[in-house]
């Protein structure tokens, strides 16, 4: 089958990295894939180029640009695809409407970021929701990358035989614990062998609550902090670290790629999140609301003690599925806490739990196959479906308003 994915961008991110590996674990004997960014072709869409898929830049400026609307249209009627996936907000509103009208009648559409409140890092308001919910009709499915976010979409009023639950998966492999490595960042670094390290990953955006963090790890005597990340709060978190006194023991490291662990060079370039896992004895997951946690999972897979505000990941599982996360209370002094208690255990390497076998990516491939297979059958059962490529005779409803909220990414 021909899978064209839509995204919204290709910077470093979760559900960007997630494309990347599900590509890397597709069966290529049976599902031929290529990618089209509507913005921001980044570091990650090289890595994708690299892996051998082809992507396309839309060339879109801005977030209601609907004159990239028919030029998204002649790409997909173009291409002879069979199915059409999307992944995050913009991608899936602008993605389902141009694959209805090229003709495309199988959609899939990955749901990563969808909190209570939040959506990509975003305020959650009526009208996006209203919006997402118009264009989810015009779709075949939605996946939901945690239990907690299918009952989030039902709660919103998706049908529920519309939906299906495919977790993000992780190559554990890469996360392996080397020592090697770790010596090797830390020197890197200029960490102490024997300095308390706690390492934190994600998008340095408000609702991450990195600051929290920061004040943590200030009432921590000697302990240091490691942030694989970028973004708008960079300049706020380093400001929080010099008016804490703090700042020589916060190293906000920019983007870091979820690359192999391999061993870095002094003064080189930041190392990559497995080489930042390797180099820390405990990491922390602020943000009080997640869609999955992959990076939780990612820090098991390194066998680091886990601290976490939120986490679906670990939450959906039975608790003996992920024995070394525990969640602390949401007060930067329960933080605090947690970090005492475990710098007084010493540094550890946990046995890599059975959370981690469950979220292999390949088992998540394999599953998500099976969901193109079955929105494909149930799309050719229907009374007007198309061939591929070519316009669909039924009229599609416009669920775009003329000021529509597209102000997620």
């Amino acid at each position: 089958m021909r899978v064209l994915h839509i995204i919204t961008g290709l910077g470093v991110g979760g559900a960007e990295e997630q494309l990347r590996l599900l590509l890397r674990h597709l069966p290529a004997h049976s599902v031929h894939s290529e990618v089209v960014t509507l913005t921001a072709p980044g570091t990650v869409a090289e890595g994708i180029r690299a892996d051998g898929t082809r992507v396309t830049h839309l060339g879109m400026t801005g977030n209601r640009e609907l004159a990239a609307l028919p030029r998204l249209v002649r790409l997909v009627r173009s291409g002879g695809y069979d199915l059409v996936h999307t992944h995050l907000y913009r991608a899936c509103v602008y993605g389902r409407i141009a694959a209805r009208l090229a003709g495309v009648r199988t959609v899939v559409a990955t749901e990563h970021s969808l909190g209570d409140s939040m959506l990509e890092g975003r305020p959650l308001t009526p009208a996006v929701r209203a919006l997402y919910l118009a264009t989810e009709r015009l779709g075949s499915t939605t996946v939901a990358v945690s239990g907690t976010v299918a009952g989030r979409l039902r709660r919103w009023g998706v049908p529920a035989a519309r939906l299906c639950t495919v977790p993000n998966g992780v190559d554990a492999a890469r996360f392996r614990f080397d020592a090697s490595v770790r010596a090797a960042v830390r020197r890197q670094l200029g960490l102490p062998s024997g300095a308390f390290v706690v390492a934190g990953v994600g998008r340095l955006v408000p609702g991450k609550r990195f600051g929290a963090l920061v004040d943590a790890v200030a009432e921590v005597p000697g302990a240091r902090l490691l942030l694989a990340g970028d973004g708008p709060e960079r300049p706020a978190l380093r400001a929080r670290a010099e008016a804490l006194g703090v700042a020589d023991r916060v190293l906000l490291l920019g983007e870091c790629a979820g690359g192999l662990g391999a061993q870095p060079a002094p003064g080189g370039p930041a190392p990559d999140v497995p080489g930042v896992l390797a180099a820390a004895d405990v990491f922390v997951s602020p943000s009080a609301e997640e869609s999955f946690g992959l990076a939780v999972v990612e820090a098991l897979a390194a066998g680091l003690p886990v601290l976490y505000a939120a986490c679906p990941a670990v939450a959906d599982l039975p608790g003996e599925q992920a024995p070394g996360a525990r969640e602390f209370p949401s007060s930067h002094e329960g933080l605090a806490d947690a970090l005492r208690a475990a710098r007084a255990a010493g540094p550890v390497r946990l046995p890599v739990p059975p959370a981690v076998r469950h979220y292999d990516i390949a088992h998540c491939a394999e599953r998500l196959v099976r969901v193109y297979r079955t929105a494909l059958g149930t799309s050719s059962r229907g009374k007007a479906v198309p061939t591929t490529g070519r316009r669909a005779p039924s009229r599609v409803p416009s669920p775009l308003p003329h000021h529509s909220p597209l102000t997620t990414r």
